[in-house]
């Protein structure tokens, strides 16, 4: 086996097609997975059980199910109920609805974190109880959760293969078209698996500094 750096230099126009693409949907999906995750933290919170059991039955459901299933559903059989996305915005809701269903349970043991005394401070100064989430309880909660977040991030990264399945071009999925076209497969799959280390390693580098800037 020989290495070819002409098939390497080829590749790579269709490398940084599919480095935009996977960076794209992982940081949509991050963001989707962030908020939605709350959302659902703070309505299993809330006293109404007609509101927890839906969202706890839910959020089961999506975390106890492989995500190459929903993301199959998603594409293939919402159009038949006549919702049609693009496969990319499929893509991108699929991963980040996904991973909701695990910051959810991160946002809430952050939530259980805070001590009594800050809620019992709350009530003590009379804040409305909004107030007291926005103030009081989030910001500290959240401080003590990224590093948590940050590991769902560098997992969505090694996820995000997956939408190849649903015809999104994202790095393996534009290795895969390219060694198939050019029946070389070594150099192409080789830088993928390199750029998905790098990435990963500077994802990790950023959110050790947010980690740092949060905490001081």
């Amino acid at each position: 086996m020989t290495w070819d750096w002409n098939a390497v230099s080829e590749f790579m126009p269709h490398f940084w097609d599919g480095v935009l693409v996977t960076l794209q949907a992982l940081a949509l999906g991050s963001l989707i997975a962030f908020a939605l995750g709350l959302v659902w933290a703070l309505l299993m919170r809330t006293p109404t059980r007609w509101v927890r059991w839906p969202v706890g039955v839910v959020t089961e459901f999506v975390r106890n199910t492989p995500l190459l299933v929903q993301l199959f559903f998603l594409f293939y059989v919402m159009p038949e109920w006549g919702l049609t996305m693009s496969a990319l915005t499929t893509g991108v809701i699929g991963i980040g609805l996904h991973y909701s269903t695990y910051t959810m349970q991160v946002y809430r043991a952050g939530i259980e974190a805070v001590p009594a005394g800050q809620w019992e401070a709350a009530t003590a100064l009379n804040l409305p109880r909004l107030r007291t989430w926005q103030v009081v309880i989030l910001p500290q909660a959240i401080r003590r959760v990224v590093p948590a977040l940050g590991n769902y991030v560098i997992a969505m990264l090694k996820d995000t293969p997956m939408l190849m399945a649903i015809t999104v071009l994202e790095m393996l999925g534009q290795a895969r078209l390219f060694s198939q076209q050019h029946f070389q497969f070594t150099e192409p799959l080789t830088v993928i698996g390199v750029a998905f280390i790098v990435i990963s390693y500077l994802a990790s580098l950023l959110l050790r500094a947010l980690e740092r800037r949060l905490v001081h």
